[in-house]
């Protein structure tokens, strides 16, 4: 739906900003309302639930959701704890955001719904009622990339003062609520059908999981079996290994290590030989390159051969099974899909590909993932041993059935992956139309004061 631009337009005064409504106003943060800065409250000073002052994080605010109001935070605080760190007790109906490092470039505004304490890596604006509106400066700020603004550096910040002198427009208070309203409805909408779309691509990809974990359990389908030649429906037999549960019984349950050639972790070559990261031809993953996909993805960086042939790296064949066994995102499987190096977070296999196929090895592998991080011990720093990894027992067919099911599950989960790739990019779409939208609304591009609608909430 197109919607109408304002009758008449004047300069902002602002560049970037441009020709803003005749009637609208231009001013400053500090003209419209107040800053104010958070605290450091030390950990032993911060309760869970028994203090007065809910205490917000900046890590809160990339874990609330796409809504305005702050969702409940971990920790509380006393207000003799504020008092003592001279720290401000920010009022409700304020709008929090980040003010340094990481979290200031994810451009996250939220509402606070009670009185609080916010750490000090966040900034609170206290709108003066009688110029803006709290709802109208959420979504003023909403629109503003902080990244544009912050003062460059290791760590991104933006100053107090800084933010002081950002410029918002100020239309007439009914005006500010007509179009609150009319973004809170359509925004409601968008974030409806977001979570909607989010909801079926978690959906699918459980599918996925699902799909491989019985497959490479049980065997092909009916179907796919009876068309590659193999028993349908073969009976079935204990595996003897608890967590594996049955398989069929042609299968054997045979121990990683009865198999692979080769167990080894990855490395990384000194950095101060920079010669080993010039005109690099040698791909060299780190868990970053993980993600759902059964082959690595993108490596770190191009080695320049010289760093495997010195053995400053390992170079690893093409097929193998890649583990992350260091860290957060410990138990993520894939497999190589050319000849490849990698950091030492990674445990690679190679198996015997006379009687393993490389792509059924890893798909068994994959399906264990949750179990991979239950086996790694409780610590700060999970790590999963190389011997660990060789005791992982799973189903071994013969060696045309293992590519009978690589080839099945190949075909299957692309089409899975398909389907997840084209929701995600419709939900892309749907965030960018409602950034696009807000953006419109609260610059006076568009002029929904007409829209009846939104004016039936005012």
């Amino acid at each position: 739906m197109k919607r109408k631009p304002y009758p008449k337009y004047k300069p902002s005064g602002v560049e970037w900003l441009g020709d803003v409504p005749e009637h609208w106003e231009t001013r400053r943060i500090k003209d419209v309302g107040s800053l104010r800065g958070g605290a450091g409250f030390p950990y032993e000073e911060q309760g869970v639930e028994d203090e007065e002052l809910p205490f917000y994080k900046v890590g809160d605010l990339k874990a609330s959701s796409d809504g305005r109001v702050m969702g409940k935070p971990e920790h509380t605080v006393s207000k003799e704890t504020a008092k003592k760190l001279r720290a401000a007790i920010i009022p409700p109906d304020s709008v929090v955001y980040a003010k340094i490092g990481a979290a200031l470039l994810l451009n996250r505004r939220r509402v606070t719904f009670a009185h609080c304490c916010i750490d000090n890596n966040m900034t609170a604006f206290l709108p003066d009622k009688r110029r803006v509106r709290t709802d109208w400066a959420f979504y003023w700020l909403s629109t503003l990339d902080f990244g544009e603004f912050m003062n460059p550096g290791a760590v991104p910040s933006f100053s107090e003062g800084d933010q002081s002198i950002l410029p918002v427009l100020v239309p007439p208070p009914a005006e500010q609520r007509a179009i609150a309203a009319f973004l809170d409805r359509e925004t409601g909408r968008i974030d409806t059908l977001i979570a909607k779309k989010r909801e079926l691509v978690e959906r699918l990809k459980e599918k996925r999981t699902a799909l491989i974990s019985h497959t490479v359990t049980h065997g092909l389908p009916p179907d796919a079996a009876k068309k590659a030649g193999l028993p349908v429906n073969p009976p079935l037999k204990s595996s003897g290994v608890e967590w594996l549960g049955d398989i069929p019984k042609h299968w054997e349950a045979l121990t990683v290590r009865r198999r692979a050639k080769r167990i080894q972790t990855g490395g990384t070559p000194p950095t101060a030989e920079e010669r080993y990261y010039e005109e690099g031809t040698v791909p060299w993953f780190g868990p970053g390159s993980f993600d759902d996909q059964i082959a690595v993805s993108q490596p770190v960086k191009l080695l320049n051969a010289s760093a495997t042939k010195e053995g400053a790296a390992r170079m690893f064949a093409a097929g193998a099974t890649m583990v992350v066994t260091i860290g957060a995102t410990l138990g993520k499987v894939s497999s190589l899909i050319e000849a490849g190096s990698c950091n030492q977070q990674i445990t690679v296999i190679e198996f015997d590909q006379r009687c393993i196929h490389p792509r059924f090895a890893t798909y068994q592998l994959k399906r264990l993932e949750p179990a991979l991080r239950a086996i790694a011990p409780s610590a700060t720093l999970p790590i999963l041993d190389q011997g660990e990894i060789a005791d992982i027992a799973f189903g071994v067919p013969s060696l045309p059935e293992q590519a009978a099911i690589a080839a099945y599950l190949d075909a299957e989960t692309a089409k899975l992956d398909t389907l997840v790739a084209k929701i995600e990019e419709a939900v892309e779409r749907l965030q960018e139309y409602r950034t696009a939208l807000i953006t419109a609304a609260v610059t006076g591009k568009i002029d929904v004061r007409g829209n009846a609608i939104a004016l039936r909430h005012v």
